[in-house]
């Protein structure tokens, strides 16, 4: 009996490690899903009526928004982009590669998981699975990106409301906002320092107008709504700046997302009560110490470039940190037999 006991104990950190890390890429697979859908749906909507080229130059602040290489030869129009970043299996990154990846780490801990949280997965894999490519270029592509948004959004709520807020819930949301906080300060040093992204013969001969650029920022991060209650109509770079990074209210905005991001760090290492749970923690408050307490004019006069980048390093610091601390830390037996 004790060989028995002696092996439980061994073991068992090692599936909870497991559990947390599917419960983690579910959470960060889903939001990834929904900003592809999103910056895809926005091209669409604001280009409709442009002329090719313009529709050309801003099709690539979206590939370097989503961190591709702008002269890829599978989005070389709107269809073969669609086709490459919505449906494409092979493409790691493609929305629906995305929800497969989030469905197979759910189906590793369906018992962590609430009935209807499975249930709309299912609905969201077996939606995307089911589309072809002509058939959703012939009716309006927006319709298959809003259903995505809105599937995944459901998801999420699902999760919020049936979900123990436990440690598995918090390993959710940490996955969601650690991935919000990336994505977002790409999106945002692309559109703010567009000649580290884009080729020089495009930033020389720019023919996407300003305040398109502008609107499309705020609409990937669906913003455009709050910032226009915040400021006015006018589409002024400093006041989208301090809206999208420092603004502490809204759930897109980097300083709110790293926030959330924090607290979920901090009921992890509440529930887990161990010396390592304070590392990524800690990583994590000083980041969102940094975003509480900037200011706007001091961010603006900084180089935007590194600045953005830095936060990105910052993120991937965090999630280096949380996979020391909690999924891949070394498990001695011999320490745990004693």
């Amino acid at each position: 009996m004790g060989a028995q006991f002696v092996e439980t104990i061994i073991h068992t950190p090692v599936m909870l490690s497991r559990v947390a890390d599917s419960l983690y890429w579910m959470s960060r697979y889903l939001e990834r899903a929904k900003h592809t859908a999103r910056l895809l749906n926005v091209h669409f909507d604001l280009m409709l009526d442009q002329p090719h080229g313009t529709a050309a130059q801003y099709r690539q602040y979206l590939l370097a928004s989503l961190q591709l290489p702008s002269d890829y030869d599978k989005t070389q129009d709107d269809y073969s982009l669609t086709r490459w970043m919505a449906l494409d299996p092979d493409n790691s990154n493609s929305v629906r590669a995305c929800i497969g990846v989030a469905r197979e780490n759910a189906r590793q801990v369906r018992e962590q998981i609430s009935s209807e949280m499975w249930e709309q997965m299912n609905q969201i894999f077996l939606f995307v699975e089911q589309v072809n490519i002509d058939a959703m270029w012939e009716s309006t592509p927006q319709e298959f990106f809003q259903n995505v948004k809105t599937s995944i959004h459901l998801f999420q709520g699902l999760t919020d409301s049936t979900m123990l807020h436990g440690e598995g819930w918090h390993f959710i949301q940490a996955g969601r906002f650690i991935e919000r906080s990336i994505a977002t300060a790409a999106l945002i040093d692309v559109f703010f320092c567009p000649k580290y992204h884009l080729p020089q013969e495009t930033i020389d001969d720019l023919q996407v107008p300003d305040h398109l650029l502008w609107l499309g920022l705020l609409r990937s991060c669906t913003a455009f709504e709050a910032y226009c209650k915040v400021y006015t109509v006018e589409l002024e770079p400093r006041s989208i700046l301090e809206f999208l990074a420092l603004n502490a209210e809204f759930p897109h905005a980097l300083n709110f997302s790293v926030q959330t991001m924090r607290r979920a760090l901090q009921g992890i290492a509440d529930k887990t009560q161990s010396e390592r749970s304070e590392r990524a923690y800690r990583r994590a408050s000083r980041l969102h110490a940094d975003l509480q307490y900037a200011q706007v004019d001091e961010v603006a006069a900084s180089d935007l470039h590194a600045y953005f980048t830095g936060i990105q390093r910052q993120c991937t610091g965090i999630h280096d940190a949380i996979y020391q601390s909690y999924i891949a830390y070394p498990i001695v037996a011999d320490q745990l037999v004693n």
